[in-house]
């Protein structure tokens, strides 16, 4: 006999994972013999720079490496963020007190809420948007306040938008610039915009900015943190996983207003032990001696951006040259959702491309294609795609 066990309202609030979906269909296809091309999640194909591997090796079998480490993360890794930070955007952190690592940003951002969320406050939230800004409130029992990104507001959130009454129940706004899935960026206006609006409100800034040196065309995108008045209401949180092509090695941190940094890592303290020791030790050789090499990736990544956009617009869709990330927003064709387009070049053409309304209802009209394989199978991609469409 099967006993049915009910899951929590929490779970049952929950979308399913737009990843775990894709990749089940995807697993589908291939169960039938067939060649796919997954342009869906963003995970990048380029190995780890080999200066970093060689780092971990010889960390791994260090013996004080093998015990519980520090849930806010070693001193030393604690520091070298705050010299790449010093260095990358001329902010001065305290080690101590201002930085804090995590087992990758995704874990940070999931467990912010949970450090400043009461059931029925409100989080501010960017729709299309990265799942966990929903997830980890909704985990927390707060309330989802859906900002949408247009195309006409060059998807920005337009803060004027924000019902008064919305604004005072908030506690937190999510950002994510460069954007993911859009790919687009912020200017320092809008953060200046941001700053004031969360001083107005007393809201947590928590920007995730993933994609901070994924960027092109010589553009270097801002910290929000150089923004004046950003430090006394926000948190920053970056990935090495995009960085330096580490997206299984699961390290990360934040940095900001210490006393947001610290609830933070007490809400670390009893959810989790912190990141091993000697993966911090290669993240700190990947924020010194990695970046050279990491050149190299962004490289990679303009030149597919620059053949795969330029073939998507000369079979007439439409999509931005973008400036920063690994990602292409493209527009639907005609009266496909993003759902039944998706399902079409799965189906027919064995293409994974990712729904835009996956990100949220904001998202419907658009598909997003990660620039995660070389460039002749990108070409193979738009091949695919000119097929169906």
């Amino acid at each position: 006999m099967t006993i049915a066990f009910e899951v929590s309202d929490r779970i049952k609030q929950l979308p399913p994972y737009l990843f775990v979906e894709i990749d089940r269909l995807k697993n589908e296809i291939i169960a039938k013999g067939k060649d796919v091309i997954d342009l869906g999640i963003g995970d990048p194909d380029i190995p780890t720079p080999s200066v970093i591997i060689k780092a971990l090796q010889k960390a791994v079998e260090n013996p004080q490496h093998h015990r519980y480490p520090s849930t806010s993360g070693m001193l030393s890794f604690r520091t070298a963020v705050a010299n790449w930070a010093k260095n990358r955007f001329g902010i001065s952190l305290d080690p101590a007190t201002e930085v804090v690592s995590l087992i990758g940003s995704k874990e940070g951002i999931a467990n912010m809420p949970l450090a400043y969320i009461n059931p029925g406050d409100y989080v501010l939230v960017p729709n299309p948007g990265y799942p966990p800004y929903t997830s980890g409130t909704l985990f927390a029992g707060g309330i989802p306040y859906l900002m949408p990104l247009l195309a006409q507001n060059k998807f920005l959130p337009d803060l004027n938008a924000i019902p008064a009454d919305i604004a005072n129940k908030a506690k937190i706004m999510f950002l994510n610039y460069p954007n993911n899935p859009t790919a687009a960026l912020a200017t320092p206006e809008f953060f200046a915009d941001v700053v004031a609006f969360a001083k107005k409100y007393n809201i947590i800034v928590c920007h995730d900015a993933a994609y901070s040196e994924v960027c092109f065309d010589g553009y270097k995108a801002p910290s929000f943190l150089e923004t004046p008045g950003a430090r006394e209401v926000g948190i920053e949180f970056h990935s090495l996983s995009k960085t330096f092509c580490m997206t299984g090695w699961r390290i990360g941190f934040a940095f900001g207003n210490p006393q947001i940094v610290a609830a933070l890592a007490k809400v670390k303290s009893n959810i989790d032990s912190g990141a091993f020791q000697a993966i911090q030790e290669a993240g700190i050789t990947a924020l010194t001696e990695g970046l050279a090499p990491a050149k190299n990736i962004y490289n990679v990544f303009e030149r597919r951006r620059t053949m795969f956009v330029k073939g998507l617009k000369d079979i007439g869709l439409e999509c931005d040259m973008v400036k920063a990330t690994f990602y292409i927003w493209i527009k639907n064709p005609g009266k496909f959702s993003s759902a039944e387009l998706a399902k079409r070049l799965l189906e027919e053409a064995a293409l994974v491309l990712t729904p835009g309304n996956g990100f949220g209802k904001y998202g419907e009209g658009y598909i997003r294609a990660a620039l995660t394989v070389p460039e002749p199978r990108l070409q193979e991609a738009i091949d695919r795609i000119k097929s169906v469409l």
